[in-house]
């Protein structure tokens, strides 16, 4: 296997596992379990947009890296809309605040948006790599 075969498939593992966290944000909300929602709601996010920095040819062990990369390298380049990093940047704080703060409680409105903006994400996501491969 060469090494764009399986970066190809690193890729598709990341997207596939982005999807699945998509899923699984609205099942959490469905069931009331608003801080898992706002959790996967994340790491949809996270998952999508790891896919978009390897494909090019970029790779981050920490959450700050992945989240630097997408402002330096897409945003500041032109390649994604500032109102992206503000989406990633709003999914990003709420999960660390779910995960790591006492007594945090969210609202269902709050995490039906955040679960329909991680959604999008995504589709953004996907969309730059199509037209990365288009290129």
């Amino acid at each position: 296997m060469t090494s764009d075969q399986a970066r190809s498939l690193v890729i598709a593992f990341w997207l596939e596992r982005s999807d699945e966290a998509v899923a699984s944000a609205f099942a959490e909300y469905d069931a009331g379990r608003y801080a898992f929602a706002v959790n996967r709601a994340y790491y949809a996010c996270f998952y999508a947009l790891s896919a978009v920095l390897l494909a090019d040819g970029r790779k981050y062990v920490k959450h700050s890296g992945v989240r630097a990369a997408l402002h330096h390298q897409l945003i500041r380049s032109g390649r994604l809309e500032p109102s992206w990093g503000r989406v990633y940047d709003r999914v990003f704080e709420n999960r660390h605040r779910g995960d790591y703060q006492e007594l945090v409680v969210f609202e269902a409105a709050h995490v039906r948006e955040l679960s329909g903006e991680a959604a999008e994400f995504v589709m953004q996501m996907r969309q730059l790599l199509e037209h990365a491969s288009e290129a």
